[in-house]
């Protein structure tokens, strides 16, 4: 244990890791991928393709049925190149440029709240936007956060029972989630604080340490919601963001307004029962029942067309990879490669968890995409970019690099 925790501490200092990112053979290469987790994203981005022409097939206000597949079949070519990118580049070549990486995902965020596009009737500013470009990102600098924090903890592996450090680390992800979240954008906001908690409990951090964050977690939580509105009449959330929460514990409350989309959703996915309606069958979604069928609610597209069965397949392909992201963070011969793998297990845990729960009442409507399945090509690139740095920290902890 202590010869491991001493590596760690020396990941910032790899001999040749600024000259020599690469440094193995393409047939060692080759032999180290994890093709279970390949294949099993691959399987899914395929799943997520199917289920995307299923959803948008019959809107008559597409030029053509595949206009959504088409356009999400762009984001996963260009995902596929950062994939293999990313696999074959020495996943520690990062952790020397944390403080870049950091910076660039904080000036990205900046631009998005002053120069960025999105949703003009709720006013949000998400993306930006450069000719025929478009770049949500949120979702990038999810990416950025994890590789960047990972290289925070490991360089701080014997820190671990100073509160100041963890402190700071909250901080270090406080900045960027309070950015995304003035966007405003709470769902992934809150993803960032499932990043930060993963990845702390990871890198080892003491349970009265871990007591005091989710205590004060809990109390600022209350605080938005409870004491700031009722004491002081301050609101930190938008309008439409107090009505889904809400609509979350009565849906039926506003059955045609804020409430119909989670209504119809159970709709769908109920009427699936077991083996589902059949393959471009739904009724929910084909006669535009079921609003944002193609993004947040796809999974009630699958529940209703494939039924149980489908929605364990799909869920099923989920658990797959993220058993191989957490195999590839016990095999890590870093603690620096251990923290990103673990970071992106758990993003993906949580993306999955939130999204399939709203969709069937259990959790609020946070607008969190189905990782790999919903239409957005921002999403899609960057996800499969995470599984290229998953494949990285593989292939350079089995490939006899220089530990």
């Amino acid at each position: 244990m202590a010869g491991r925790r001493e590596r760690s501490l020396k990941v910032l200092q790899v001999p040749g890791d600024r000259r020599q990112p690469l440094g193995f053979s393409v047939g060692s290469y080759l032999k180290s991928m994890d093709w279970i987790l390949l294949g099993a994203t691959l399987a899914l981005v395929v799943y997520g393709l199917f289920m995307l022409y299923a959803a948008t097939h019959e809107d008559p206000t597409l030029s053509t049925p595949f206009y959504y597949v088409r356009s999400q079949s762009v984001g996963l070519a260009l995902g596929l190149v950062f994939l293999v990118t990313l696999s074959v580049i020495n996943y520690r070549w990062f952790a020397r440029r944390q403080i870049y990486i950091y910076a660039a995902g904080l000036i990205l965020l900046v631009l998005t709240l002053f120069v960025g596009k999105g949703e003009e009737t709720v006013g949000a500013n998400r993306w930006l936007e450069y000719g025929g470009f478009r770049l949500q990102t949120a979702e990038l600098v999810k990416f950025m956060l994890i590789v960047s924090l990972a290289a925070v903890l490991a360089e701080g592996a014997e820190l671990r029972h100073r509160f100041r450090f963890v402190v700071m680390c909250i901080i270090y992800v406080l900045v960027p989630g309070v950015l995304i979240f003035l966007q405003p954008d709470l769902g992934t906001s809150l993803v960032f604080v499932a990043i930060l908690l993963v990845m702390l409990v990871v890198w080892g951090i003491r349970l009265p340490h871990l007591g005091i964050l989710l205590g004060a977690g809990i109390a600022g939580v209350v605080m938005v919601l409870r004491v700031l509105p009722t004491a002081f009449g301050i609101s930190l959330l938008k309008d439409w963001q107090l009505a889904r929460l809400e609509v979350f514990l009565n849906p039926e409350k506003d059955a045609l307004g804020d409430g119909y989309q989670l209504i119809q959703s159970k709709i769908a996915i109920g009427s699936g029962m077991f083996s589902g309606k059949g393959y471009l069958q739904g009724t929910q979604h084909n006669l535009s029942f079921l609003p944002e069928r193609h993004t947040d609610f796809i999974f009630a597209v699958v529940g209703e067309e494939l039924g149980f069965m489908g929605a364990a397949l799909m869920l099923g392909l989920f658990v797959v990879i993220v058993w191989r992201a957490f195999r590839i963070a016990r095999m890590s011969s870093h603690l620096y490669g251990t923290l990103i793998a673990a970071g992106i297990a758990g993003v993906i845990v949580f993306q999955v968890f939130v999204n399939v729960g709203m969709t069937i009442g259990m959790m609020p409507v946070t607008g969190l995409p189905l990782p790999f399945v919903s239409f957005g090509s921002s999403s899609l690139v960057v996800f499969l970019m995470a599984i290229g740095l998953l494949e990285s920290v593989h292939v350079h902890s089995v490939a006899g690099q220089p530990k």
